[in-house]
This record gives C-alpha cells, structure tokens and sequence, in this order.
C-alpha cells in the first residue's frame, strides 16, 4: 500500500474531496479506487496510479484466536509489525508501529535490536488500523475499539506522524475512534510528555517504566541515562496537573531482575502517594533475552503493592505462541 503521495494529490482539491477519499478508505474500507463511485473517473484513475490500495502483509493468528499479528511489508520494503488483540467484552485492541525499529535500544525488547531504520508516516501508522479494520469486516465481527501505540518504535521520537494518525483515528470520516480509547506509550521523553499536556485531545498516557530505580532501569533502558527517573516522573506530575487524566504506568515482569520483593518495596515509595498513577504488571512475552517471572512471585509481588496501597493491575500475555511481542517478526525477516 503507498499513500504516502495522497496528500500531494489532494493539495489542489476543495476540503470536501479529501473528506470523500479518506472516508471512502479508512470507512468505507474500499480495496479498489472504482468502488469510490463519488470521486470523477480522471481522478480515480490518479489515484490508482499513484496510491495503490493493497496491503502487503503476512497475518499469523494465535492458537485460541484472540490474537492476530501481521507483518506488513511497506512500499519501500521495509517491515513493521500490527497486533489485534481480542478481550473479553467485545473489545478489540489494535497495537500499532510508530518506527521502522527503534533507536531506545532497550535489552529485553526484540525491536531495540534493530536501531532505528526510519519513521513511519501518518498513513503508513494508519495502514495498520486499516488492515486490521478490513479483516474485522471480512469476519463480520466487530469494528475495532481501542489503539495503542505500543508497537515497534518511541512515539514521541515521531511526534508529529503520530499525533496526525491519532487526528485521522478520531475522524468521524475515518475511524472515528473516540480520544480516549487511545493510548500512547512512551519510554519516558519527557519534552514528549509536556507536548503531550498541550494537546487538546484526551489522548491516554501510559510510561514503560519497568524498574524501580535509576541503576536498573540504566541497565534496562539506557534512555534512562537521557531521562532519568525523577525527571519523567516530575513531567508526567505536570501533565496529571494540568489534564487531571490518569496515567498507565507499565511494568515488565522479569524473572530474577526485577521481580523481587525489595523492587517492589521502592516502587511502593514511587507511588503510593502518587494520584491518578496505575501500575500495570505485564506477564513478559520471551524474545530470548530474559524469562518471565515465575506465576507465584508474580502474585506475591502484585499483592505487596496492592496490601501497601498501591493501585495495581495485571495484564496477561497474548499471542506467546505466534512471536506477538513486538519485533519478534520483522527482526528475523
């Protein structure tokens, strides 16, 4: 699929013919320019030239089916990777890319193996939603309900693609994806988290924290040597402040890192005091570099923060048997 010259083909046309095209894609979820009846032939016939509609991808599905990953190959060749993730309820989750790689280099992620090869424009981020929008309806299921970008890349190393795809999710001529079912997952750049503050859609925000402290989260994610702890902490209190929106906080669990008790008592001391703060306790997804934390100490852990008043949640892992975590695909390809 290439739509990267869309926006070029639209410069000299009236606002309502852009409205007509993205709906007709990202709503309408056409595959073939002919069946946009309301765009003139000589237009149509533009678009297919330079704006092909297909998708090039390879989609694997999970054993119990509640999730699919596709490896999307893009116009220049390059891979990313998409993740739906079916939940209890009728919700869908769709997990998007942001990068082509990602320059944050963090030791237990597939994708920090790769570097950063390049950004992803805002078309190419909604290429994904798109495809996994299409496959919804070819099921006849239900349409997708929640993003999160979460997926290959540092979102607010791309702020300005992002937050356009984010602008087009929450289009009622595209997606139409209410704001707050959208979340945006950063590794702790702060200048990021105060553009953030500013924006004025109430977009969620959720930290990969995973360590307690400066020294292990160093090890873990060297872009804690950029932006240590105290500082992204202090730029999302700016951001509780100034939006009163709640803030995910997001934790890795890893066997003999940083799963012991004593981690667990400094991040007691990170957020028991701190408000509108949830701590999210994820069930690691091996890459090869690290196990996951044992299911006991797991519980014993959740329940030390929650008996010290810390509001903690867990998520399980989706999609182990397919490679779900993120880059596990494209970095092998």
């Amino acid at each position: 699929m290439n739509l990267n010259e869309l926006d070029n083909l639209l410069v000299d046309e009236k606002p309502f013919r852009a409205k007509q095209v993205l709906r007709a894609i990202y709503k309408e979820l056409i595959r073939d320019w002919d069946e946009a009846t309301n765009l003139s032939l000589e237009f149509r016939k533009k678009l297919k030239d330079s704006c092909t509609l297909d998708i090039d991808s390879e989609l694997f599905v999970s054993d119990d089916n509640n999730t699919c990953k596709a490896l999307i190959t893009l116009s220049d060749g390059k891979k990313i990777e998409t993740v739906l993730m079916r939940h209890e309820g009728g919700r869908s989750t769709v997990c998007v890319s942001c990068q082509v790689g990602c320059p944050m280099g963090c030791v237990f992620c597939a994708t920090g193996k790769m570097g950063l090869v390049r950004n992803l424009t805002s078309h190419e981020i909604l290429e994904q939603v798109l495809f996994f929008a299409r496959m919804l309806k070819d099921k006849e299921e239900k349409e997708i309900t929640n993003i999160v970008f979460m997926g290959m890349g540092e979102p607010f190393l791309n702020y300005e693609n992002v937050f356009k795809a984010i602008r087009m999710i929450n289009d009622g001529n595209c997606f139409n994806i209410g704001s707050r079912k959208i979340s945006v997952s950063t590794c702790g750049v702060v200048e990021g988290i105060d553009m953030m503050t500013k924006e004025d859609m109430q977009v969620n925000l959720s930290i990969s924290l995973h360590a307690p402290n400066d020294e292990l989260r160093n090890e873990l994610m060297p872009i804690n040597k950029q932006y240590p702890l105290e500082k992204v902490l202090e730029a999302v209190d700016r951001y509780i402040a100034e939006t009163s929106r709640k803030v995910m906080y997001e934790y890795i669990m890893l066997k003999g890192k940083n799963d012991s008790l004593e981690c667990a008592e400094q991040l007691v001391k990170l957020f028991r005091k701190r408000s509108l703060s949830m701590l999210n306790l994820i069930v690691y997804n091996p890459t090869g570099n690290f196990e996951p934390s044992d299911p006991e100490t797991v519980k014993a852990f959740k329940n030390f923060l929650e008996t010290h008043g810390v509001f903690v949640t867990q998520r399980y892992e989706f999609g182990q048997d397919i490679k779900a975590a993120c880059g596990q695909l494209a970095s092998r390809k």
